[in-house]
């Protein structure tokens, strides 16, 4: 079955368009949830809408309301919301172009698959991703999602493109109230030396499928645990150890941090030279035995 999009519409570029179709590239329906539940009958517990006069209402009798003062609604009608109508409802037209990681993590939200829209918007669309693609450069765009314009990125991603909905500025809070009170001060020479090496030393390259949910599996493990009927098997907390103060826990890091072959490569050669003289001691007591 064919994944369901999100949003039908057109890019376009000046003169240029194709129509396109935008898939969400994240899903959540791999994640444990739970429901809640009576504690006695263990019956599902339905959330239902209940008015503060009227008690327990259908849903159907339910409108959208906004409120411009307080306990004062104004009614809004779906007919309402369809008769507004602007052109990034169906149109992501490109406004302009800035460099690849030149947008702000802070700012970036949700992450979405562009495809073209039929076999004959794939030309176009593959020129636009190419396009992309050589240059380096991330389309900035608008478009309408879920009764809201959000203002996106678009870029190019293997044979398709990707999109990237942005946080409006009103939504990301300032710094200021959370780093205000850090010391700006220089840190200590020798241990800002320490933590460069450790930081070289844990280089590598970002493999997504290395960094599993580790609570997650633990909370599949317990629950196949209470279905035999087990108790759930508590991990213990890691050792951590006997540290007493930075200098000596950025040391210790270091240290621990150290590729085991160089190790036993040490530890070889004592193994070995044990060896030859327990052979060696071996010998004249087998002759003088003879």
């Amino acid at each position: 079955m064919a994944p369901r999009a999100s949003w039908k519409g057109y890019l376009k570029l000046s003169l240029v368009s194709c129509p396109v179709r935008l898939y969400p590239a994240t899903s959540t329906s791999e994640r444990i949830s739970f429901n809640q539940l009576h504690k006695k009958t263990h019956n599902r517990i339905n959330i239902k809408p209940v008015d503060p006069e009227l008690g327990l209402v259908e849903r159907s009798d339910l409108v959208k309301g906004y409120e411009y003062e307080d306990k004062k609604y104004i009614i809004i009608e779906d007919s309402d919301l369809e008769s507004i109508k602007i052109e990034s409802t169906h149109t992501m037209n490109i406004e302009a172009f800035v460099d690849e990681g030149s947008v702000d993590v802070i700012y970036q939200d949700a992450p979405y698959y562009l495809a073209p829209d039929g076999a004959m918007a794939e030309e176009t669309f593959v020129v636009l991703r190419e396009a992309l693609r050589k240059t380096g450069k991330l389309a900035i765009a608008r478009l309408v999602l879920s009764s809201r314009e959000r203002v996106i990125t678009i870029g190019a991603r293997e044979t398709g493109m990707f999109v990237c909905t942005l946080r409006n500025p009103s939504e990301v809070r300032g710094t200021a109230e959370y780093f205000g009170n850090i010391p700006v001060g220089k840190p200590d020479a020798e241990m800002l030396q320490l933590a460069e090496a450790l930081i070289q030393q844990k280089q590598t390259t970002f493999d997504p499928k290395n960094y599993e949910d580790r609570y997650e599996v633990a909370l599949m493990q317990m629950i196949r645990e209470k279905l035999k009927g087990h108790k759930p098997i508590v991990a213990a907390a890691p050792d951590r150890g006997n540290v007493i103060n930075l200098m000596d826990a950025l040391k210790a890091s270091l240290s621990q941090s150290k590729p085991a072959a160089k190790s036993k490569t040490k530890a070889e050669p004592a193994a070995k030279s044990k060896e030859k003289a327990a052979a060696a001691a071996a010998k004249p007591a087998a002759k003088k035995k003879a």
